[in-house]
């Protein structure tokens, strides 16, 4: 069983350990792709990413399929593309992802991702694991 063990990151001097996964975002339309951090987030139904993901993938974004969605900060739009998750030794197939203009971060869902994998988490040694 191939498992993948990551250190919590803290992306500020003043800011929290969180797990933050090295991922790479790829439009299986265009090739292109973008290296960025995903947060790993189980309270997150799908993967969600800023807007501004679109069109470095080369999405239009509004082409997308429209939706409003529930967040922690109340209802917003989003649109979904098609896209891969990549990571070392680890991959989920093409799968529609929310572009978000009110988000500014990544965020790596249930759905669309973590329900391939077992998460892992130790909040006590501030490490989480992926494995198949």
């Amino acid at each position: 069983m191939k498992v993948l063990t990551k250190p919590f990151i803290k992306l500020t001097r003043e800011g929290i350990s969180r797990p933050w996964l090295p991922i790479i975002i790829v439009n299986p339309h265009t090739s292109k792709r973008v290296k960025t951090l995903g947060l790993i987030d189980t309270g997150a139904d799908e993967c969600a990413l800023p807007s501004k993901y679109a069109e470095l993938l080369g999405h239009s974004l509004k082409k997308g399929k429209l939706k409003e969605i529930n967040t922690g900060n109340g209802k917003t739009i989003a649109y979904s593309h098609t896209v891969k998750i990549e990571i070392p030794d680890f991959f989920v197939q093409e799968t529609l992802i929310d572009f978000m203009p009110n988000l500014h971060i990544p965020l790596i869902g249930v759905r669309s991702f973590l329900s391939n994998f077992i998460l892992t988490v130790n909040y006590s040694k501030q490490t989480f694991s992926l494995s198949k």
